[in-house]
């Protein structure tokens, strides 16, 4: 990555992503964790699974990261998203929970 300073658990969940790593992209989330794709929400790992499978993981994306902004456990990455299903500048912002995320929510960045 580039000089941006990214707090864990959130740039490992990253390095996570570009790996293609279903499972590790799973277990990043707590258990009833949240995806929040341009309004459209996924509630639990079996439907973060689902979703991932078609559109996330399973469509080989890679984000390379370009602004951070961290606000206590919240922290909103911006960059270049590249996959076989979306392309183009995004928002990912998490929210941490210890060492896990409870949320992402994705927006046009």
């Amino acid at each position: 990555m580039s000089d941006l300073q990214i707090p864990e658990p959130v740039e490992s969940f990253i390095d996570t992503v570009n790996a293609h790593d279903d499972q590790g992209f799973l277990d990043a989330f707590t258990t009833d964790g949240i995806v929040d794709d341009w309004g459209r929400e996924f509630h639990g790992r079996e439907a973060i699974k689902a979703w991932s499978d078609n559109e996330f993981i399973g469509a080989a994306g890679v984000f390379t990261p370009e602004e951070v902004t961290v606000d206590g456990d919240d922290v909103t990455v911006v960059g270049d998203w590249r996959s076989t299903h979306a392309n183009g500048r995004s928002s990912f912002a998490f929210a941490i929970d210890g060492d896990k995320l409870s949320k992402m929510t994705i927006r046009e960045g």
